[in-house]
């Protein structure tokens, strides 16, 4: 494989940031008139690097980011410029209210205390503070109850200091289109809209995209789907892959019928065999459930992981390879295009989410593209 550099790590992830601009774009492409489209880069930007990712992004037009928490954003304010607005989806922990003004940080709102405190440090400032307010339409995980959310949107100063940029609601199923809890969340999402008039809304993720213009309201916030997971069940991914995992063979050998292999011999060679040991393992995020049910790919062969995955290493059968073509040092492909993070996931018995941010630190990274001047 002459194209890759040489590695000292045991494998090579490449992230390809012009696919990963070229699908925010996309997903901008699909919404109503009016509508902006943002960017999730919670958790690393799922574990692809925020520092380059949302950059990446921003050069491509994007200039909403969400992350989680008020340290992710803290880290991500020096990368963006300052018309970047980052929003912290989890809102501040009691006692960060002034840090997120400190790095220019916008919270959502999820409960009342959360309110209160954000009201009580506008007072303290003599200012108002922006923020956007989350509305619990379903998910009963983050956001005002519909009783809460319709109490202080009732008092005249139940928003009193804050300069309220949207309402927001997350779904809860809309990965299926037939899901009835969509259409649902829909009706209390409008209704909670009505109780603000002029508040600009945000209802749909990278799913909800695609469940039509009436769900794109005025911002709509892709995570997954950025990095090439399928955004709707069971249908084509109309998305580009952004991740190539290349594992390092660390050796090849020849085994007879009957050898088991691997940790408790939970696979036995049913004829002569040859097989590669790959510096890959549950140690950096390849997980353990992939155990004999796992691919890599080489030359457009897939070729079967036997035996359990242990902490650094996996094994692979490169008996249907001709010989010689893979040997110490070589790389495998342990994701790629024809092997995404959908399938692999299918494999796993997981989503293509716990793929992405489950990948390792160790992996040597190599950015492709992304506009960088």
């Amino acid at each position: 494989m002459t194209d890759i550099p040489p590695i000292k790590a045991g494998a090579l992830l490449s992230i390809d940031l012009d696919a990963l601009c070229d699908n925010w774009r996309s997903l901008r492409a699909r919404l109503a008139a009016g509508a902006d489209c943002a960017a999730v880069v919670k958790a690393d930007a799922y574990g692809l690097g925020a520092d380059r990712v949302a950059p990446a992004l921003y050069r491509a037009g994007c200039r909403d980011f969400f992350v989680a928490h008020v340290n992710e954003g803290i880290a991500l304010r020096p990368v963006l410029p300052a018309d970047a607005a980052i929003h912290v989806l989890h809102g501040p922990h009691p006692g960060d209210e002034r840090e997120c003004v400190r790095h220019r940080l916008v919270p959502v709102l999820n409960s009342l205390p959360q309110v209160q405190a954000w009201q009580g440090l506008a007072r303290d400032l003599d200012a108002m503070l922006p923020a956007i307010l989350q509305v619990d339409t379903g998910m009963a995980r983050l956001g005002l109850a519909f009783d809460e959310f319709e109490h202080l949107t009732a008092s005249p100063d139940g928003l009193q200091g804050i300069a309220l940029k949207f309402l927001m609601s997350h779904l809860v199923s809309a990965e299926a289109q037939d899901c009835a809890v969509n259409g649902l969340q829909l009706e209390r999402f409008q209704a909670a809209r009505a109780r603000l008039p002029g508040v600009r809304g945000s209802l749909a993720n990278s799913s909800g995209i695609f469940l039509g213009d009436a769900y794109h309201f005025d911002l709509v916030r892709p995570g997954a789907a950025l990095y090439g997971v399928a955004p709707v069940a069971g249908q084509p991914n109309p998305l580009r892959p952004v991740i190539r995992l290349q594992g390092k063979v660390l050796q090849t050998r020849r085994i007879a019928a009957g050898t088991a292999v691997g940790y408790s011999h939970t696979w036995t060679a049913a004829r002569p065999s040859r097989i590669a040991t790959v510096a890959v393992g549950y140690a950096d995020g390849y997980l353990r459930s992939l155990s004999n049910a796992g691919v890599a790919r080489c030359d457009g062969i897939s070729l079967p992981l036997v035996g359990n995955i242990s902490m650094d290493t996996l094994i692979v059968d490169i008996t249907d390879l001709p010989e010689g073509r893979i040997g110490e040092g070589d790389l495998l492909d342990l994701a790629d295009p024809l092997n995404g993070v959908d399938a692999i996931a299918a494999r796993a018995g997981t989503i293509g989410y716990e793929i992405l941010t489950s990948l390792g630190q160790r992996y040597a990274r190599r950015y492709i593209g992304g506009g960088e001047g």
